[in-house]
């Protein structure tokens, strides 16, 4: 009999754990929380706050055998995470497993090696109670948001809506930008970019670019400038050359983390969460959770060793890093990897790229400065005042720059050409090759991605790093926000071309605003910000949001106590939630007037229906029913104009026949549909559902046909409801609402009845599902 039981998170940590510990020790784990508040109640007491927690029915076996494995122990060591949610599982399973004080332990470690584990056992401490009551604090207070919000949003919007603290606010920082992008008015201007070259007896080189200092606001003088050029001298007027340093990159923290995996590999936050979680509970990085860029002196100094072996003492920096993020707290260290000596690990593709990031940005944050020689050449136009320059720069010292290299969020094609330069002296002559003049226009606001997202959460103080990733997946499951691709608009400009003397003018075009994998509201996600903006004026304020963080920080310090945050709160938030809950007044939330119907002069409004926006012509109040069109995929109910509403009443529409019976066009909950006969066809951003013909509807009906003779294999003359199917996983027998596996031995082509059913039957019985003990019998 072991007499240590060790109790962490996870079942990966635990079989990593119990490599390092003696035959003394049993590792188990929770799998997360043992206790909760309870799912589907509001389950704290308003009087005093008081949580209502219980062990959820999946966890009541699990919780039994880390009992019986607690009383068997003469010491129980609690190892969850080094952090609020960890300190307070912990505490969760003394309660719950009954344990006392003289025979527990907490420990913590960032790092799961041999040494941190040791290291831990020598130096147990308390439950910190004060972090149990910051996260109860923060889980109570969400807790209170969304039971006492998401009724609200029910009655006022739609059914099956919810409200959180920290989502709410993530949804209107996406809300805002998109109004920004709606309402941005791009203006033009005229960049101008020449290529020079040089001939001569010493000097001889063609192809370097430089860019005219100023932009022209109109064409006219754009072409003023170039008839200039056409018989003007290129003039060296001076070359700057001048040093600069660039340090390298804090060591990455949670946040920096989740951007930097999403900008080098296209990772999700909860895909680059997920892997690095991996790596911590193998032990092969430190603690993923952290907004803390602090290093161990032992790393520090194992960094400072490798870099000197390898790359020469010149690259080695030793350097210590302070967070300047808004709200900061977590007292652990950077993410880094447990040994700095191991350049590569074990896994798959993803753990181990993630792994080399995470290795070599926090060996180039201990390494020298680089050097960077940046060079600049004026070039004056006889005959104009304006000047171009050519720009290039040149690593006099790599420094960091030898391990890594720090990406950049940058959508924009305007970046600064940039390149080695020939060498050139003031009052060199140079000729134009060609001077384009090319109309550009400004950038409208970028949309967020995930990684730009959770940057700005953390800058503004909103969340902590265990939060971001939770956040935006929740946000995407209750679908106020949608993960697209941006197509951009094809959009015209004009390009001015001086070459051998001669202009030429053209239009030429290119796709504008083109965005990926970008994160965007719904209709339904811009209504409730609206609508709690409105009226939870204080609970969608940024800074109120950070404040709370703060809060939350000062009773994990001891500065303050849970109850009291939460009780500030809800005395103003409670009578608020009172007041709107018994308003007789039904408040039209999110509906837009478009403007009247043409024929029947009804007002034409855009909203949110049961199923999403839709459009309506006529109002609630009119003898007649209004009529309703579902919206098409693109089209918002901020931008929608009337003229666009009206044509989704086009809808349904006939089209002709096909063998005897119509094929009408229509458009329903899942976009637009061939309706023929009984059987339904979805179109897909194949056709507009406006103009598709007869014959292309017919050709989708016939792919429909094919499809369907491909899945069905056998019927059977007998027993209508007994099909033999191929499905996404292989052959199998549907029968009277339920499915069936064909064993893979069987050849199902050949399968008689009799056989089918007693297949169905042997199943029955294996399953013991009590809703079908009962026998099929062979129909005769």
């Amino acid at each position: 009999m072991q007499n240590n039981l060790v109790i962490v998170e996870s079942p990966a940590k635990a079989k990593t754990i119990e490599k390092f510990l003696g035959k003394d020790y049993k590792v188990m784990s929770s799998y997360g929380h043992i206790r909760d508040l309870k799912k589907r109640e509001f389950s704290v007491n308003i009087d005093n706050f008081e949580p209502y927690y219980e062990v959820p029915p999946e966890k009541k076996k699990l919780a039994q055998e880390l009992k019986e494995a607690a009383q068997k122990a003469s010491t129980v060591w609690l190892a969850s995470d080094e952090d609020r949610e960890g300190e307070a599982i912990s505490w969760h399973l003394f309660e719950v497993l009954g344990l006392s004080k003289n025979k527990t332990k907490r420990i913590v470690f960032h790092e799961i090696t041999k040494d941190a584990i040791l290291k831990a056992i020598e130096r147990p401490r308390d439950i910190d109670i004060n972090l149990v009551y910051a996260q109860q604090a923060r889980r109570v207070l969400d807790r209170i948001v969304g039971f006492k919000l998401s009724p609200i949003l029910w009655r006022k919007i739609k059914p099956a809506l919810s409200a959180g603290r920290v989502q709410s606010v993530a949804v209107r920082l996406l809300v805002e930008r998109e109004r920004e992008i709606n309402a941005f008015s791009p203006e033009a201007s005229y960049r101008v970019v020449a290529t020079f070259s040089i001939t001569g007896s010493e000097k001889k080189w063609s192809g370097v670019k430089g860019e005219l200092k100023k932009r022209f606001t109109d064409k006219n003088k754009a072409l003023v400038f170039l008839e200039k050029c056409v018989d003007s001298t290129f003039t060296v007027s001076d070359v700057t050359t001048r040093s600069i340093k660039k340090s390298p990159a804090p060591p990455f923290t949670t946040s920096t983390l989740q951007q930097e995996a999403a900008r080098k590999f296209g990772f999700t936050v909860i895909q680059t969460m997920m892997l690095a979680q991996r790596l911590y509970e193998s032990g092969k990085i430190t603690y993923m959770r952290t907004d803390s860029v602090n290093l161990s002196p032992l790393f520090i100094e194992s960094c400072k060793s490798v870099i000197t072996d390898k790359m020469g003492k010149e690259y080695a920096k030793s350097r210590n890093y302070k967070q300047k993020a808004k709200g900061a707290q977590e007292a652990h260290e950077a993410i880094r990897p447990t040994s700095v000596e191991l350049e590569s690990i074990e896994g798959n593709t993803q753990e181990r790229r993630l792994y080399e990031l995470i290795r070599k940005r926090a060996i180039a944050s201990q390494m020298s400065d680089a050097e960077i020689l940046k060079t600049s050449i004026e070039v004056t136009v006889s005959g104009a005042s304006e000047l171009f320059v050519i720009s290039g720069e040149s690593v006099k010292f790599d420094g960091f720059l030898k391990v890594y290299r720090e990406t950049v969020e940058n959508d924009s094609d305007e970046s600064s050409e940039s390149s080695k330069l020939p060498i050139l002296s003031k009052g060199d002559v140079l000729q134009y090759d060609q001077i384009c003049a090319s109309q550009r226009f400004t950038q409208r606001p970028l949309r967020y991605n995930e990684a730009a997202l959770v940057s700005k959460l953390e800058e503004l103080g909103i969340g902590r790093p265990s939060t971001y990733a939770p956040t935006i997946n929740t946000i995407q499951q209750r679908e106020y926000v949608i993960k697209d691709d941006v197509e951009g608009n094809l959009c015209e400009y004009n390009l001015l071309k001086l070459e051998k003397g001669k202009i030429s003018d053209d239009t030429l075009s290119e796709y504008y605003g083109k965005e990926k994998s970008k994160l965007i509201p719904t209709d339904v996600g811009i209504v409730v910000s609206d609508f709690l903006c409105l009226y939870f004026p204080d609970i969608m304020d940024y800074n109120f949001t950070a404040k709370v963080e703060k809060e939350f920080d000062d009773v994990a310090e001891g500065k303050n106590t849970w109850d009291s945050v939460i009780r500030s709160f809800y005395t103003k938030f409670g009578p608020m939630v009172d007041e709107i809950l018994t308003s007789k007044n039904e408040l039209k939330v999110g509906e837009h007037i478009l403007g009247n119907d043409p024929v029947t002069g009804k007002p034409v409004s855009a909203k949110i229906g049961r199923f999403g926006p839709i459009i309506q012509i006529g109002s609630a109040d009119d003898e007649e029913k209004p009529r309703f069109a579902q919206m098409r995929k693109g089209q918002t109910i901020e931008t929608i104009t009337l003229e666009e509403a009206l044509e989704l009443f086009k809808l349904p529409r006939n089209i002709g026949e096909f063998e005897d019976t119509m094929v009408t066009i229509g458009a329903g909950r899942f976009g637009p549909y061939v309706r023929f006969g009984k059987q339904y066809v979805s179109i897909g951003d194949k056709y507009d559902p406006l103009e598709i013909s007869l014959d292309q509807a017919i050709d989708l009906i016939l792919k429909k046909r094919e499809e369907e003779a491909k899945r069905v294999i056998k019927r059977f003359e007998q027993d209508s409801e007994m099909e033999l199917l191929n499905g996404r996983y292989g052959p199998y027998i549907s029968y009277q609402g339920s499915n069936y596996k064909i064993p893979k031995q069987l050849v199902p082509e050949e399968l008689s009845y009799e056989e089918s059913l007693e297949i169905v039957n042997d199943q029955i019985k294996k399953r013991g599902n009590s809703t079908k003990r009962r026998y099929f019998k062979r129909k005769k």
